[in-house]
Formats: structure tokens, sequence, C-alpha cells
């Protein structure tokens, strides 16, 4: 090549000079872009533009990394709320909650029965903590949450000490209680339950004349003994004697007193049916009639002489029922002392409440539990008793 044909090269083969480095990374990366120096923004021209994206682009991933995820962040809101004025709805429901825990003797029971009706489901009052508390956590509330610690102390206050297994052995009998449903399926499952269950002394209740044959023919091999009074019976391993009727004040015979002639030594046995609970003002069992069987029967085990006392049956209501106080005062719940977990009797397919009791007084219960679901709305329950406490 001549010396003119070197002058006349293109000037994009010259080499880059070492003060040139800069710029030509610059057209590299505006080349790259499009527009040499242009602000795809605006339009306008940016020297060094490319550099001032580039950090822009930097500065945007440190602060996207910087950012916490909404559950983390307790700061203030989109609103400006801070953490301390957000979610006082679910404060204030956490407080109601509370209060019908810590207060549920004082719902009266003029409005509906809704007294005895909160109690007898009083522990379900706990579903509503984790509901409450997840509330509280997608609100980022402080407030929310430190108002929920009230319902919670207040509830494992109430049941905390249901929760552990408190059984303490066999003991020296066992006992079993069953209302076996007027509209059972099955009576002769039922009859298969009770023999299988390893009892001595057997209370049924809601009786019926057409299903009391298979009862009384299913059972007298293993239980040769048994009285029935109206609608309940009790069936026994040992002698029985001294049997009369109590009036609980409903018209008809549903409650009876008997002594079993354990090998141990006599015991007093009450068996009950009580009136049930209804959502009603006027008519039927209301409020009033429950008050006034439940102080019929607590009447009557209040002026047993026997020291050794046992209560079965299908009291329609629990230990937190204040319609049952005359009774459940006197008497220490099997399910209380020696059972695991609530011992939920009714309904039999997802028991919810244990309106079926066995009580004493005068003797240690050392276990209790629930049987599996026959053809009744009810589950049968059973303890185990020692005679000397």
């Amino acid at each position: 090549m001549t010396q003119a044909d070197q002058e006349a090269a293109p000037a994009d083969d010259a080499p880059a000079l070492p003060g040139d480095t800069g710029a030509a990374a610059t057209a590299a990366t505006a080349s790259a872009d499009g527009v040499d120096g242009v602000d795809e923004g605006t339009g306008s021209f940016a020297p060094g533009g490319a550099t001032a994206v580039g950090a822009t682009a930097v500065g945007a991933a440190a602060g996207a990394s910087r950012r916490r995820h909404p559950l983390l962040d307790w700061g203030k809101d989109r609103r400006g709320s801070s953490t301390w004025r957000r979610g006082l709805l679910i404060a204030v429901l956490a407080l109601l909650l509370a209060l019908l825990l810590g207060l549920h003797r004082q719902v009266p029971n003029s409005f509906g029965n809704f007294g005895s009706l909160l109690e007898t489901f009083l522990p379900w009052l706990g579903v509503f903590v984790p509901v409450l508390l997840l509330a509280a956590l997608l609100r980022r509330s402080t407030t929310a949450l430190i108002a929920l610690l009230l319902p919670v102390v207040l509830w494992f206050a109430l049941f905390g000490s249901q929760l552990g297994d408190k059984s303490a052995g066999k003991g020296d009998f066992t006992v079993l209680t069953h209302n076996v449903d007027a509209d059972n399926t099955d009576p002769a499952g039922t009859v298969r339950l009770v023999n299988g269950s390893g009892a001595q002394i057997v209370a049924l209740e809601e009786l019926t004349g057409a299903a009391l044959p298979t009862y009384t023919g299913g059972l007298v091999q293993n239980y040769p003994y048994h009285v029935v009074e109206g609608t309940v019976g009790l069936w026994s391993k040992y002698p029985i004697s001294g049997t009369r009727v109590v009036d609980i004040k409903i018209g008809w015979t549903r409650a009876f007193r008997t002594q079993v002639a354990t090998p141990q030594g006599p015991l007093a046995v009450y068996v009950a049916h009580m009136p049930s609970v209804r959502v009603k003002f006027d008519g039927g069992f209301t409020a009033d009639q429950r008050d006034v069987s439940a102080q019929a029967l607590g009447d009557a085990i209040q002026a047993e002489p026997l020291g050794k006392v046992l209560l079965l049956g299908d009291l329609n209501g629990t230990m937190n029922d204040r319609s049952l106080a005359p009774v459940t005062s006197q008497l220490r719940s099997a399910q209380g002392s020696a059972g695991s977990g609530f011992g939920f009797s009714w309904p039999s397919q997802f028991p919810m409440a244990r309106i079926d009791q066995i009580m004493s007084r005068g003797m240690k219960p050392t276990d209790s539990w629930v049987l599996a679901a026959d053809g009744s709305d009810h589950r049968a329950i059973a303890a185990d008793y020692r005679y000397d406490r």
C-alpha cells in the first residue's frame, strides 16, 4: 500500500489511542442501546448516559434487596398507620372472646338459654384464637397480638389441665353409662358394645318398650342383676337392692337411686337422664325446668346416707353448665380427675360436648375414656374406680 493509500484509509481502521478508551466504551454501550448518549426516558442527550443508567439499575437492585417481606415489615403501612394503630377491630374481637371465657357465668339464660348453650360448648371458643392470630399477623398489628394474649391465658386457665393424661391405672371395678337413643338403628350392636366393655356396672338411658327386650335378653348373661325405672336402667354383675325413684320434676320417671353390693362394700348409684337445653323462650324444657330438675337431683344426692356415691347418666350439660351446679358442686368428675382430653360424647359421629357424665363422691377415679360409636347419637363413656381413696 502506498503512502497515499494509507492517508486515504477510513478513520475506523485507525488504532484507538489510550486516552480514547472511555469514549469507545461509551460508544459501544450507547450503540447497544440504539442511540448514542440519548436518555430513552426523556429523549434528551446525556453525556455519559450509559454510565448513569447502569448506576440507576445497580441502585434499584440494591433497594429491592433491602425491601423486606410484607409480613416482616412492621413499620407504617401505605396509609401511614403504625403497627400500634393497625388491627384495632381484631383487638376488640380478642377482648370480646376473653370476656366470654372469663365471664361465661354472667351470660344470662333468659335470652334463648344462651348461657347454658355457651357453657356446653365453651372449650370450642378456643378455635377462634388461631383465626384471630392469623388476622393479626396479616395485619401486622402489635396491638392485636397483645390483646390476643388474654383469651389464650384464660382458655388455658379453664381447660389446660384437661389436655394431659391423668389416668392412674386399673381400679377395683369399671362403670359405664350410655344414652342408647330411642331411635337406635342397631340395638344388638349396642348390646355387643356393652358386653365387650369389661364394665361391672352399666347404666342405660332413653330405653324404649320396643328395644328393652333386646337389652335385657342380650345383657343377662354378663349382668345377672338389673333394674329399670321408666326410661332408665342399671345392669350389674353385683347384687342390687333398695331401688327408689328420684323425682326430678318433669312428669315422668327418668332418674332413680339404688344400692350395689360391690366386693369392696356398698355403693349408692344414681342413674339420671336430665332435661336437655332447648333454644326457645317458652314451652318445653326451659332454663327454669333444667334448674328445677338439677336442684331435685342435687337434693337427693345431698341427703344420701352412704359415703360412697356414684352418678351415671345423660345430664344434657357439661361440668361448666351453671344449671347443673346443685349436682356438680357435690361430686367429682371421672373425666376431669382421671381422663385424657375432653372426653366428648355427643354427637356420636363428631363429638363436640361431654353431656354424658360419670361422677362420684368418696371414691377415687383412676381412668376415664370414651367408647366407639354404635347405633346411638351418643357415645358410651366408662371409668375405673378405686373403692377406697
